[in-house]
C-alpha cells in the first residue's frame, strides 16, 4: 500500500507540473514504451518465434498475437494524441499542417496494423491480410514524408531548432530503410532484426520529440514546479 501511495504521489506531482499541452505530449513518450514492452513480452513467451529471424507481423499469427494487437492499437491512439500536442507547440510554417495531417494518418495506420493480421506465407490472401499490408506500406511511406514537411517549422522555431538536423537524419534513414524493406526477401535469417531497426528509428524520434515537448511544458510552469518540490521535500 505504501508503494502505491508513493507512485500516486509522484504521478500527482508530474501532472501538477504539466500544462494541458504537456499531458498530451506524454503520449509520445509512453506509446513507444508500450509497443516495445508488449512486443518483447509476446516474443519471449512464444518459444518458436525469433526476434531476429521472424517479421514483426508474424508475431500476430502466434497464440500471443493478441498482445501485439493491443500494442499497436494503443500505440496508434497515443500517436494521435501526441500529434495534437505537437500541433499546438510548434510555430507553423509552410506545409506544417500537411505534415501534422500525415502524422495523424500514420497513427491511424499503426492501429490498423494491429487490428488486421497478416496472412501466413503461402496461403491465399484475405481482406485482413490486404488491409494489414496496405497499412504497413502506408506507415512506412507516411513517416519520412511527414518529417520532411515539418522541417521548415522545426528549423524556424527557436524551441525546436536544435532538433532540425536530427530530424533530417531520421527522415533519410526512415526512407532508406523503408525502400530497402521493399526489396528484402522474407526468408533471410535477419529479416526481423531489419524490421525492428526500422521501427526503432521511428520510436526513438518520437521519444526525443516527446521529451522536448515535456521540457517545454515544464518551462512554462517554473513556479508550479518549485512549489511542488518544496511540498515534496518538507
Amino acid at each position: 500500500m505504501g508503494t502505491l501511495k508513493n507512485i500516486e504521489r509522484v504521478l500527482a506531482h508530474i501532472l501538477g507540473v504539466l500544462d494541458a499541452f504537456g499531458i498530451l505530449t506524454m503520449a509520445g513518450m509512453v506509446g513507444p514504451l508500450v509497443l516495445v514492452a508488449l512486443d518483447i513480452a509476446a516474443a519471449v513467451s512464444e518459444p518458436k518465434y525469433s526476434l531476429i529471424r521472424d517479421s514483426i507481423s508474424a508475431l500476430g499469427l502466434t497464440s500471443l498475437g493478441w498482445i501485439q494487437t493491443i500494442g499497436f492499437v494503443v500505440f496508434g491512439l497515443l500517436v494521435e494524441i501526441f500529434t495534437a500536442g505537437l500541433f499546438l507547440n510548434i510555430r507553423r510554417k509552410h506545409l506544417f499542417d500537411l505534415g501534422i495531417g500525415l502524422l495523424t494518418f500514420f497513427g491511424f495506420g499503426l492501429a490498423l496494423i494491429g487490428l488486421f493480421r497478416t496472412d501466413p506465407i503461402g496461403t491465399s490472401p484475405t481482406w485482413s491480410g490486404r488491409i494489414h499490408v496496405w497499412a504497413a506500406y502506408s506507415v512506412l511511406g507516411l513517416f519520412p514524408v511527414a518529417l520532411a514537411l515539418l522541417l521548415s517549422s522545426i528549423r524556424n522555431d527557436p524551441n525546436w531548432r536544435r532538433l532540425f538536423h536530427y530530424t533530417i537524419v531520421t527522415g533519410i534513414l526512415a526512407f532508406a530503410l523503408a525502400v530497402g524493406r521493399l526489396f528484402l526477401p522474407q526468408n533471410i535469417s535477419w529479416f526481423g532484426l531489419y524490421e525492428r531497426i526500422l521501427v526503432a528509428n521511428v520510436l526513438i524520434w518520437l521519444e526525443i520529440i516527446g521529451m522536448r515537448l515535456l521540457l517545454l511544458s515544464i518551462r512554462r510552469n517554473p513556479n508550479r514546479l518549485s512549489v511542488l518540490l518544496r511540498r515534496h521535500y518538507r
